[in-house]
């Protein structure tokens, strides 16, 4: 352009009016790039929040729930004699965890051994667009767990499930704290960890990341967090979200029942997740809540009622994922040199270098009435009949979580909708209830299979 001027505008007035428009664009320009620097973080009242760019890449959470149960056995055996036969049923060598080891594997009960090995006979195969889904390798996702970070699991005793199945899905590569062999007295609340094994046949060949301790650096932690809150902290919440004429809300902890509920504050789990080496690595949170979010836990709710329970969870989420982000985009900004500093965690020089960290909401589920007349997948998920606990509601609280992540305000915490597989499995329960899923019967390991698919692929392709 400044060719152009030179040599056909020779005149001082052609200068000028140039000039003009030059600085009017460099103007346009620089006030453009602050308004979009302004609202990186935070939008405008007046305007709904834009909604995230539409997913590409391969293999979205939607497109594997997309998918269908194909029969694929791994014996010919027919029958369950021993509960240890569970393991060889389901493809595992061993687990690492004590924690009710048998029931975890739905082996705990001679008079259903009937349901063996036929709930472990099937493979879930994804939706359209998974066609490039790599199969799950316990060598690269142990690898993926040290060398870019581990995962902690928080939320109930159906994220425990997940958490067991990974203790045998990754074994012989990882051990399992507490030993609940040495103490049948358990605390449902204490952490447990997976540990890389000393005699892993990996150790020789892993990156250990500067810090990294094996002693006590977990490759997988669980916390038992029921509700995401402490009671305290929702008996707070409920109180500001009250009109101020209404004299029925609870003024005390009256909010809950004697239910029993283990739950941590926000800022106690977010400290532990978030905290850098030597004593943790973690780079993916996964949450999961909705089956304590009841009438009868909550029964001093205002209004009353699952109405009034849903609307509660809904602002509690709310306040939740903007605590969330808001403690990953501070540690973002302190890792980088930036001067805003985290309000519950610190940075060391251990943590330049690391991957981004994520959060990961994956779908609640309910459970299946009658569950143990069934004997295989069903092909559609079928209606309820007499509508137990809140599970007929449980879509609704998944749909708290899957509107409130689907804009850009929350770039770090992702929606998991992968609960599809799950509810096409009324066999796959264990054996005392119908809520609780057992290990090797491909539904908790899928879960495994897309969380890893997602933060060593999808992410990485869709630039989350």
């Amino acid at each position: 352009m400044t060719v152009f001027l030179r040599t056909h505008c020779a005149s001082s007035t052609a200068r000028k009016w140039a000039g003009i428009t030059i600085l009017t664009l460099l103007f346009y320009t620089l006030t453009s790039t602050l308004s979009l620097s302004k609202f990186s973080f935070k939008y405008p009242s007046s305007r709904p929040p834009r909604p995230r760019p539409p997913l590409g890449g391969t293999c979205s959470p939607k497109e594997y729930a997309n998918g269908s149960w194909s029969y694929h056995p791994r014996t010919n055996a027919s029958v369950m004699t021993h509960p240890r036969e569970s393991l060889a049923f389901s493809g595992f060598e061993n687990c690492a965890s004590s924690r009710e080891y048998f029931w975890h594997l739905g082996a705990d009960d001679e008079t259903q051994y009937d349901r063996f090995p036929g709930a472990q006979s099937w493979e879930w195969i994804p939706g359209g667009g998974c066609e490039g889904m790599r199969a799950l390798s316990k060598e690269s996702l142990v690898r993926n767990l040290v060398e870019n970070g581990g995962w902690y699991l928080v939320g109930d005793s159906v994220t425990e499930n997940h958490f067991f199945s990974l203790s045998c899905v990754l074994y012989p590569h990882v051990i399992a704290t507490p030993d609940y062999t040495e103490n049948a007295n358990f605390d449902r609340g204490w952490a447990q960890h997976l540990y890389l094994s000393p005699s892993s046949p990996l150790r020789g060949t892993l990156a250990l990341p500067k810090g990294f301790n094996i002693s006590f650096t977990p490759l997988v932690t669980f916390r038992r967090v029921d509700l995401l809150f402490s009671k305290d902290e929702l008996v707070d919440i409920h109180k500001a979200i009250q009109p101020a004429n209404n004299l029925k809300a609870p003024k005390d902890q009256t909010l809950f029942s004697e239910e029993p509920v283990w739950t941590l504050p926000v800022s106690q789990y977010l400290s532990e997740f978030l905290a850098p080496l030597p004593m943790d690595n973690y780079a993916t949170m996964v949450v999961s809540t909705g089956g304590h979010w009841t009438t009868t836990l909550f029964s001093g709710v205002s209004p009353e009622g699952i109405k009034g329970v849903l609307s509660l969870f809904e602002h509690a989420m709310q306040r939740w994922a903007e605590r969330v982000q808001e403690e990953l985009t501070s540690q973002q900004r302190t890792k980088f040199g930036g001067t805003t500093a985290t309000t519950t965690t610190t940075t060391s020089s251990t943590d330049r270098g690391r991957p981004r960290r994520r959060v990961l909401v994956r779908a609640y589920l309910p459970g299946h009435e009658s569950c143990h007349g069934f004997r295989k997948p069903w092909k559609e998920v079928q209606p309820f009949v007499w509508n137990w606990f809140n599970w007929g509601d449980i879509w609704a609280f998944n749909a708290v979580f899957e509107k409130l992540l689907s804009t850009r305000r929350f770039p770090d915490i992702h929606y998991l909708g992968i609960d599809r597989p799950a509810r096409l499995r009324p066999d796959a329960h264990t054996t005392g209830d119908c809520l609780h899923i057992m290990a090797g019967a491909g539904v908790l390991e899928g879960w495994t299979h897309y969380i890893w698919h997602f933060v060593t692929q999808y992410a990485d392709v869709n630039g989350y």
